[in-house]
This record gives C-alpha cells, structure tokens and sequence, in this order.
C-alpha cells in the first residue's frame, strides 16, 4: 500500500518536473547604461539580453568547434585579463598558427560603437563574429558545420530552445546569442569611472588629476567621452610597413582620403592590453607616447590634429609622459576583467 502511494505522489512530480523544463521563463537581465557614458547605438530592444540567450552566447565565444581546428574559439585570441585582447602578441594567430596582419582589438563597451574592427568593415554588432569565425586565417569556420555541430549536441538544442522564442538553432540566433555576451561586456567601473561619478573609490592622486588634464589637452580630441574614442577613423602617422602594406579604411572605402586611416580604439584598460596599435608594433606606453612626440610620419592623410603650426606631432615632456601614464593606470577596470560572468571556468 506504501509502495502504490508513493508510486502516485511521484508521478505527477515528475510530470510536474517535465513541464517546468518546458515552460522554461527566460529572465531578461539587468543592463544599466553608466551615467557618465554616452547613449547605446546597438538597439538593445530587438535583442535584449536574457539568462539563456547571455549563457548561449558565453558558451559559443569559448567553444573551438566553431573553428576548422576544433581548438580556436573566440576566446583564444580574446582573453578576459587582458581586456579580452591577445596579449603579449604582435598580430593574432589562428588555425594553424596562421597569422593575421592586426593586433586583436579589445572586447568591452561594444554597443556603444558604431563601427567594428580596425577598418570598420561592418557597422553591426551582429554580423562581426562572422568575420573572424569565416575566415580562413582566423577561425576557418563553416557556417552549415558549425550549425550540424550544435543541432547534434543535446547541450546547445536546451540552451537554443531557452534563449528563443523559436527555439531554432540558426545562424541568425547564435549571432544574436553572441551579440548579447558582447553587449553585457560592459568596462565601467575603473577607479576613474568612480572619480567620474564622484563613488567611493574614486580618489586620484596628484599626478593622475595633472596627467588627467593634459589628457584632455593634448589626446581628448580622438580619445573622446569616457568611453575614450570618437570611434572615428585616423592616420596617427605610423611609418608604413612595406612587407604588409595594410592600407586601413581605405580596403573598405576605396576612397583615396582614407589610405592609413585606422578605428581610434578605445584606452579602457589599457595598461594591460599591450602590444598597442592596429599591428602591434609598440609594446608599451611609454614607446606610444614616443611615437606621439617625436615619431610622427607625414604623408597625404595624415591627421591635422598631428601636424600644426609646421610641426609633426604632439609636445611632450618627459613629465607630461609620465603624469599622463599614471592617468591611463586609472582606467584599469578589475571588477571587469576578473567578473566571473565573462569567464570561461
């Protein structure tokens, strides 16, 4: 008698269990735009980020089967420490050790951009994953693969189902899913960003506050807002290298102003996202800086603000250097670049 009441007080437990999995709410997250950044450009309303769409989308960023190789994910060359850029490498590398002709650029505060990668080759955050995961130095993805892959494990059909109202897993929908994981990526609470909203925490010395304002002097028009880019496209006057000749924005344009012109990219944690520029020709700040100051190449697009009054370049002591230095440190977001949330473990 025990056994048959037991019997009858599981089954419909367990049936109860089933259409809990079925009816599965996906729960929107919370996204704040911080109060000292400008307005979003991604709309946020035809793809806001959910538990399930943000997990799907985690899930795909660090998986290497989207790569002909089955080993290079996005995470590979992204790495979260590091402001998710390939540190400590000149140019990435892919599949088979294929190397690329660009330093891999930072992950962080993407939908607050118009543009993407150095040339700005698309201006929609839902189509740029598919550049480095088709081609063929990068990831040398195949789209139709890629999707038998995921149709075939049980763990991407759940999260698909979850994430989606259609449930479908296509192509459109794991760069929505990859979308959401980049959107929530979100670098806003570096000791700077708390002396911006006046937070605790937020304390500058003396000679960040002096680097500070000879940042705002001397760098602010290109490394604009506190998002610290303009998201515009420049020649910064760095000799040309002939062995790759990488002409910038003009491979997207043609346009003939635009040969060596290249993304302005953001300086958010910028002192640990070193080699520095599109090729990664500088390793450290202090040869940026350099660079600025005296190692300025003229040529036909050259940007105005690099050459005034007869002068190339922007004056700089050896103090100047060192205050706005210790200015850039301050733009170090820990909280970002150790949040469990964006780790792959």
């Amino acid at each position: 008698m025990r056994i048959k009441y037991f019997l009858w007080v599981m089954i419909p437990l367990l049936y109860s269990c089933s259409d809990q999995d079925d009816e599965y709410i996906n729960v929107p997250l919370d996204f704040k735009v911080p109060s000292n950044f400008p307005a979003l450009v991604y709309d946020i309303t035809t793809n806001p980020p959910t538990e399930k769409g943000f997990e799907l989308g985690k899930k795909l960023f660090y998986d290497g089967r989207l790569a002909s190789d089955g080993i290079v994910s996005c995470g590979f060359c992204h790495i979260q420490e590091n402001a998710f850029t390939h540190h400590g490498h000149t140019v990435s590398h892919g599949v088979g050790d294929a190397l690329g002709t660009r330093n891999a650029p930072p992950i962080q505060n993407l939908a607050y951009q118009r543009t993407f990668m150095y040339d700005g080759v698309t201006n929609h955050l839902d189509l740029q994953p598919i550049i480095p995961l088709t081609s063929d130095i990068e990831m040398n993805g195949d789209l139709n693969a890629i999707l038998e892959m995921m149709r075939g494990d049980k763990t991407y059909r759940t999260l698909f189902g979850q994430a989606f109202t259609d449930g479908a897993i296509t192509t459109e929908n794991m760069l929505k899913a990859l979308s959401q994981f980049m959107v929530m990526a979100t670098s806003s609470n570096s000791r700077f960003d708390k002396y911006r909203r006046n937070e605790s925490g937020g304390t500058l010395t003396a000679d960040e506050l002096a680097g500070y304002a000879l940042f705002n002097s001397k760098c602010a028009s290109c490394h604009a807002t506190d998002l610290m880019t303009d998201d515009s496209f420049r020649n910064n006057g760095l000799a040309v290298n002939p062995k790759v000749n990488d002409v910038g924005r003009y491979k997207v344009t043609e346009l003939a102003s635009d040969y060596y012109k290249f993304k302005v990219q953001s300086l958010r944690n910028v002192a640990v996202s070193a080699p520095y520029m599109h090729d990664g020709r500088f390793g450290t700040l202090e040869a940026v800086l350099n660079h600025y100051a005296s190692g300025i190449e003229a040529s036909a697009t050259l940007d105005p603000i690099l050459r005034q009054n007869g002068k190339l370049g922007i004056e700089l002591s050896e103090m100047d250097k060192k205050q706005i230095i210790a200015f850039l440190k301050t733009l170090t977001d820990n909280q970002f670049l150790t949040d469990k949330r964006f780790s792959e473990f």
